[in-house]
């Protein structure tokens, strides 16, 4: 059963206010809680190691998986590999987010490994939502990685957040884009106090007129460090495009290092960085509109990372 804590971390990592309709699976220290399954997709734990197979029917419309994650105890430290097949033309939402709460002094860590073969014609929009909480010393450690395999036609949206409360995280995507294949992905990070976070993009545009467009957006705020890298390979005919923005506060560090590599005399590759603070004109402004300086400064973070 699932208790208020449990309820507020799915709150918070799958914007879950109750059990979800349509298929889900929710896993909690390490196991398997609660499951649903459609006539249209299917959810089948693993036998040769820890994890999922969810398989969407091909033509399948509107619907959605949640497969959200949440550690509430210290000393665990858990792998879980989910496979993902999304069949021809369909149109689906996964939902997927892990929640940390370590109230002790030892460190809860989770590695989410998760493959997916996006089929020919196939949308599929896909939510990565991190966060933590809790008073205890205990690390709290999220290491997500995103294989993706996109065939002719279809089209991949990616939202990556991680909100707050994460104190160390390696997040790893990697993206193969087929003929008119599209990509879009969106990352948004917060740091603050000593956590660290690293995030590596490669995206590989093989087929012909395919596309891919990468938004990354961070807030580095205390002693906190992050570090990017973005690998854009157009080796057909394509177009690509990264743009990085931070802002960075107090004494965090901020890196970005994009890479954009042609082999192909018809790629197109555009990368942007830009790392900065926050323009006390806009402060100002908000200021003297009736806020406080923090408050300015929170509306002002918060518009940015939508």
């Amino acid at each position: 059963m699932l208790n208020a804590l449990d309820k507020l971390m799915l709150e918070k990592v799958a914007d879950l206010h109750e059990i979800p309709q349509g298929a889900y699976n929710i896993r909690k220290n390490g196991q398997g809680v609660q499951r649903n399954t459609t006539a249209n997709i299917d959810i089948i734990t693993k036998l040769d190691k820890p994890g999922i197979d969810v398989i969407i029917k091909p033509y399948t419309k509107g619907e959605s998986v949640h497969i959200p994650v949440i550690v509430t105890e210290e000393n665990i430290n858990d792998v879980v590999y989910n496979t993902f097949e999304v069949g021809e033309y369909s149109d689906v939402l996964i939902v997927a987010g892990c929640g940390v709460h370590n109230s002790g002094d030892l460190k809860s860590q989770h590695d989410g490994i998760h493959t997916f073969y996006v089929r020919k014609g196939a949308k599929l929009k896909y939510v990565e939502k991190h966060y933590g909480q809790g008073d205890g010393k205990g690390q709290r450690v999220l290491n997500p990685q995103t294989i993706i395999e996109a065939e002719e036609g279809a089209v991949v949206e990616l939202e990556l957040i991680q909100i707050k409360g994460i104190d160390q995280t390696k997040r790893d995507t990697e993206i193969k884009l087929m003929d008119n294949a599209k990509l879009m992905v969106t990352e948004r990070l917060l740091t603050h106090k000593d956590q660290v976070a690293e995030s590596n993009i490669s995206v590989e545009l093989l087929g012909v007129d395919s596309s891919a467009q990468i938004i990354s957006r961070s807030v580095a705020q205390d002693d906190s460090r992050q570090e990017f890298f973005f690998d854009l390979a157009g080796k057909n005919k394509g177009r690509g495009h990264i743009q990085c923005d931070a802002i960075i506060m107090h004494h965090a560090q901020v890196h970005s290092t994009p890479k954009i590599s042609a082999y192909h005399s018809e790629a197109q590759l555009v990368h942007e960085a830009a790392i900065g603070r926050i323009e006390s004109e806009q402060l100002i402004k908000l200021m003297s509109m009736g806020f406080s300086e923090k408050e300015a400064e929170d509306t002002i973070l918060s518009g940015f990372l939508k």
